[in-house]
């Protein structure tokens, strides 16, 4: 594997993340504004979600498991 694309693995696995950890603060916010604030408990087990995530995808980066694509180039079709 190519220093590029270690480096473009690394941007995916920082945009995959920064992706999850918006989905849950604007949930976060949704749910305050209807009265149900979500426990500090909650928050906490869904960060330790988007780290195991995060860590999943950095181990599938270094041993070449195909993983969650944000960023790169679609694979191309090899018809004989």
């Amino acid at each position: 594997m190519s220093l590029a694309g270690v480096l473009l693995g690394l941007i995916n696995i920082c945009i995959v993340v920064a992706i999850l950890v918006l989905i849950g603060y604007v949930a976060m916010w949704l749910l305050g504004l209807l009265g149900f604030p979500i426990p500090a408990t909650v928050q906490k087990i869904y960060m330790v979600i988007v780290a195991l995530i995060a860590l999943y995808l950095i181990v599938a980066l270094l041993l070449g498991i195909p993983s969650i694509r944000i960023i790169g180039a679609l694979p191309r079709l090899m018809i004989a």
